[in-house]
């Protein structure tokens, strides 16, 4: 292949990515257009009025905050803070954990804040569906009031054919995602260059002077009005979360190419809109439209925002998987709906979990204004924890001075900040609601974590030193069994429950006992060449670990195949895995308050199975069980 093809090639891949990031990256930010004008000027609580002085200053920071935020921010800046090729809180998270010359009390901190940033993406994650879906079905307010009535029960009708269709997986449909996406783009950028023609005027607004002089001309409505303008940007965590799947380049073409082109004209279009004829503050989006096209555009909308939907589920799939991995939350059912892509996964328990809540959420709000005041708030706080982090990334991984980070993101933390404050005033009038669900995500996430670090320490006050285990058994006479015993242990250095048990109860041991614990590195993934460690023991005894990334599932079976390459080898019909089954019960040690104590074990009780998770073959198990008290 000769430097030319090759060249090409790559082009051809790269654009082919780009398409598909289209869907997937920028559904959540792309359907903005659909409410962010409207909510600035016709929000209920403090509406702005409609001059040409405010459409300008609006206008011009929509601009800069699209340009500062999210081109500058995330697609130029923060893209680079990547864990292995792998973006989003939680692989940013672990990236700083991994860093040594950070101190223990900054990491303790850095993990606190990474696993609230995490709970709060929850809350974005209930509330973008709902709003997105229910400001495209708006548009039938547009084309005949009369079907006013029909816009909530049509929106739940579409969310649930979503939420059905996620046990199939999103491949086949997955396809189509890009270039429908692709076709929003250029079709929001031709209605917004229609009025632009009008009302060339607008593009002043480009100039950051009619910003400044519409705050300093309206400090209250001014920052109020901030709330609002930060909906054009909600969706710009998604640029960073999703950068394992596509990569920078192909991520940053489709912003710069198409994307941001297609919001500013649009936007634009919709303030020369707005100045020619206020009263479409009703719906300036849909009002752009010719009435002939007002049924092709509600469909088309309609599937944007279904992809938009399906992104931000997939990336709460992702989190939640990553959670699991990280050993902050129990283990739940993880079907994979796809043999090629280890990404796409299905998580029954959490798929229903936040259909109920999207359903409830769109029943008590019933508008797309209503919800936009609980929209923006949660997304603020997972900036703010992404811009401290991507702080210390540049301090300690990519060589920055101190002052040159902090003056860099110290600039770009003070406009998150400013726009948190502007957020907090929806608290009162909605924002509350992903504020109390990602508490809730957080009090289960760390709830977890800290009765699995009680249990464990019962597990080590009552374990035997392994050392001194194999010495005994070694100067002993007991019975081998044929075969390989496979004991699954999370201790290190002493002798598993499950092969005290064993022994006690059966006598024997099998000819060869291999300990194998699971690790999981707080990378993305593993190399297949560092996948497994063994090391020998005695005669008959293995220590092995298994090592998996945060983003890979765990399958034994599979590594231990692995072993063969390091003089350990296991016959799968001669080879028989023995677990602990641990049953809690509530008492009165010290260490965690009641009612935690109570949500863990009952977290505990509704775990998967230990068998399932790892992948091992349910025929070749044996579970023995032990009782502690928490």
């Amino acid at each position: 292949m000769t430097m030319i093809e090759s060249d090409k090639r790559t082009k051809a891949r790269i654009a082919t990515l780009a398409l598909a990031a289209l869907g997937v990256v920028y559904g959540d930010i792309g359907t903005s257009p659909l409410y962010a004008i409207k909510e600035v000027f016709s929000n209920p609580h403090h509406p702005l009025p409609i001059t040409p002085d405010n459409v300008l200053g609006v206008l011009s920071l929509v601009f800069w905050t699209l340009a500062i935020v999210v081109s500058f921010k995330y697609v130029i800046l923060i893209m680079r803070a990547d864990n292995k090729g792998e973006g989003g809180i939680m692989a940013l998270m672990a990236l700083v954990l991994t860093q040594g010359a950070i101190s223990p009390k900054t990491k303790r901190i850095a993990l606190f804040f990474g696993l609230f940033g995490a709970a709060l993406f929850y809350g974005d994650g209930v509330i973008t569906p709902a709003i997105s879906v229910l400001s495209a079905v708006e548009g039938l307010e547009i084309v005949t009031p009369a079907l006013a009535t029909y816009v909530v029960p049509l929106t739940i009708a579409i969310l649930i054919g979503l939420f059905m269709i996620q046990k199939h997986g999103t491949a086949k449909v997955g396809i189509s995602f890009g270039p429908i996406t692709a076709a929003w783009f250029i079709v929001i950028a031709a209605l917004g260059i229609v009025q632009i023609a009008d009302n060339p005027q607008i593009l002043r607004a480009l100039l950051p002077g009619y910003a400044v002089g519409f705050l300093i001309a309206n400090p209250v409505l001014g920052c109020l009005s901030l709330g609002a303008v930060f909906l054009v940007v909600t969706g710009a965590e998604a640029l960073y979360a999703d950068m394992g799947h596509f990569g920078r380049t192909p991520i940053r073409l489709a912003w710069f190419g198409l994307v941001l082109p297609s919001l500013l004209l649009n936007y634009f279009g919709q303030g020369a809109l707005l100045l020619k004829d206020p009263t479409t503050i009703q719906n300036p989006f849909y009002l752009m439209a010719p009435s002939w096209a007002l049924y092709p555009l509600l469909a088309l909308a309609t599937a944007a925002t279904v992809i938009a939907s399906q992104a931000v589920i997939s990336g709460v799939y992702s989190i939640t998987h990553q959670a699991i991995q990280l050993g902050y939350t129990p283990r739940l059912e993880v079907q994979h709906t796809s043999s090629a892509e280890i990404g796409q996964i299905y998580l029954p328990s959490i798929t229903w979990t936040l259909l109920i809540s999207i359903i409830v959420l769109v029943l008590a709000f019933k508008s797309s204004t209503d919800l936009a005041a609980a929209y923006g708030i949660a997304v603020t706080g997972t900036m703010i924890i992404t811009t401290a982090f991507a702080y210390l990334v540049a301090r300690y991984e990519w060589g920055w001075g101190k002052a040159k980070s902090a003056i860099i993101f110290g600039a770009l933390l003070l406009i998150d900040l400013v726009f948190l404050a502007a957020n907090s005033a929806k608290i009162e009038d909605g924002g509350w609601f992903p504020l109390v669900f990602g508490l809730g995500v957080f009090t289960l996430l760390v709830t977890w974590k800290r009765g699995r670090e009680l249990l464990d320490r019962q597990l080590d006050d009552g374990a035997m030193p392994l050392q001194a285990f194999i010495e005994s058994i070694e100067k002993s006479s007991v019975s081998a069994v044929p075969g390989t015993a496979v004991f699954m242990t999370t201790q290190r250095d002493h002798a598993p429950h499950a092969l005290l048990h064993c022994l006690k109860h059966i006598k024997a041991l099998h000819e060869h006992v291999a300990l194998v614990s699971v690790s999981f590195l707080p990378i993305p993934r593993v190399d297949e060449t560092q996948r497994v460690a063994v090391e020998r023991l005695s005669k008959r005894f293995f220590r092995v670990e298994i090592r998996v990334g945060f983003m890979e599932e765990p399958d034994v079976p599979a590594a231990l195949k692995l072993c063969g390459e390091k003089d350990l080898s296991f016959e799968p019909m001669q080879t028989s895995f023995f677990l602990g089954r641990e049953t809690i019960l509530l008492g009165r040690r010290e260490g965690m308050a009641s009612w935690r104590k109570k949500l863990f074990v009952g977290m505990f009780r509704n775990a998967g199975s230990a068998s399932a998770y790892l992948k091992i073959p349910p025929n070749r198990v044996m579970e023995l069980g032990a009782q502690f008290v928490l």
